[in-house]
């Protein structure tokens, strides 16, 4: 299932303390993706070291393409706030009617309510233990971010106590076995301020994942190769990190969630085979997003992409007439008089054909013999009996 929610508003969208994510394309258009069934459990991973100071934590999620039917992993990656000041809440999937629906993150001057997902390096399901603000400056907890490779000297050890263990990777609230963290009220309160969306890198980081088959769920199986990143959308080079472990339990799409891998360079003839004949009644394409997205059976019909390198002439005409050495240039009437042997040539007079199936013109009268030359006057010419001498 599927939901598209446009608003006309600048800035955040607050529909009883959810917030709806942007569209990358228009800034006054909001976005709720809702799935039938849960996202994988987050991985474990190691934090990517900081590119310099100032910069915060976006922690990785699993996000959704709605064409493939598919979850794929957004690497975490470090940003910068879009003012000084402004702190990150990251989104997180909930069960709301039905569905598991996407909150997106944003950003304010407090750490609202995100589902009490634990992401990791300060957020621990509720709040932020990461680091704060001092007038422009961050200042960051060691005890939970990788700054090791750098100089930054607003820092601080504070001890974040986490329990890590399969429940503590839960990456969504409710529904059957999700986090059951309910918002207080200082993070109700904190959902009905203004925020401000996610910056720009932070949106070509989700778009550059969503290019990137190998971090697809249904072929890591839960475990994305790259699990989080120095820079946004940089998915290789010694910045990039990749994860410790995944579920226990490799995660498996059912059958009847209707996934569709996007195929890589090296599996695109095996994900879209040639000459696959199409069923009786199939589907439209917007009809088969819909039901991959809600969760219902969907066969993934491959696309045909024979081709016949035929003209389109040739393609109605009949063997007899394509496999003719000239192309034929007309048809001749049924009634049309047999051409002059005198005068037509011979290939001209075969590759006209009267009809489809019928053979070509036959003369009626055969030209006369050539008269044979005179021999020279002291040679007789041979006896039709005699044998002409070799010379």
């Amino acid at each position: 299932m599927r939901s598209f929610l446009l608003a006309g508003v600048a800035g955040a969208l607050c529909l009883g303390g959810v917030f709806a994510q942007p569209s990358p394309v228009r800034a006054d258009a909001f976005i709720s993706i809702s799935v039938g069934f849960a996202p994988p459990p987050l991985p474990v991973y190691e934090q990517a070291p900081i590119p310099g100071p100032d910069y915060l934590w976006a922690p990785g999620y699993w996000a959704w393409d709605g064409d493939f039917g598919d979850y794929y992993w957004v690497p975490g990656t470090w940003v910068q706030a879009p003012t000084p000041g402004y702190l990150w809440t990251p989104g997180y999937w909930g069960w709301n009617d039905g569905a598991f629906a996407w909150n997106a993150g944003y950003w304010g001057p407090q750490v609202g309510y995100y589902g009490g997902v634990n992401y990791g390096f300060g957020y621990t399901g509720g709040g932020y233990e990461g680091g704060y603000w001092n007038g422009d400056h961050f200042f960051y907890n060691r005890a939970v971010n990788n700054i090791s490779n750098v100089s930054i000297t607003n820092v601080y050890t504070k001890t974040v106590v986490v329990n890590e263990t399969a429940a503590s990777r839960i990456s969504y609230n409710g529904g059957t076995g999700g986090v059951t963290a309910k918002p207080t009220p200082e993070q109700a309160a904190i959902a009905r301020q203004p925020h401000v969306a996610a910056t720009a890198l932070q949106t070509q980081n989700e778009h550059a994942a969503s290019g990137n088959p190998a971090l697809f769920a249904s072929k890591n199986h839960g475990l994305p190769p790259v699990a989080a990143t120095a820079h946004p959308g940089v998915f290789s080079g010694a910045e990039v990190v990749a994860p410790k472990s995944g579920p226990a339990t490799p995660y498996v799409l059912s059958a009847t969630h209707g996934a569709k891998v996007p195929a890589t360079p090296e599996g695109a003839a095996a994900a879209h085979p040639q000459a696959v004949a199409a069923p009786a009644a199939a589907k439209p394409a917007e009809a088969a997003k819909a039901d991959a997205v809600a969760g219902n059976s969907l066969t993934v019909k491959p696309r045909d992409t024979t081709v016949d390198a035929r003209p389109a002439h040739d393609m109605a005409a009949p063997p007899s007439a394509m496999s003719s050495a000239k192309p034929v240039s007309a048809v001749a009437p049924a009634a049309a008089a047999p051409p002059n042997p005198r005068t037509a040539d011979k290939e001209h007079v075969a590759s006209k054909a009267i009809d489809a199936g019928s053979p070509p013109p036959k003369a009626e009268h055969a030209p006369p013999p050539p008269k044979p030359k005179s021999p020279p006057p002291d040679k007789a010419p041979p006896k039709p009996d005699d044998k002409t001498p070799d010379n």
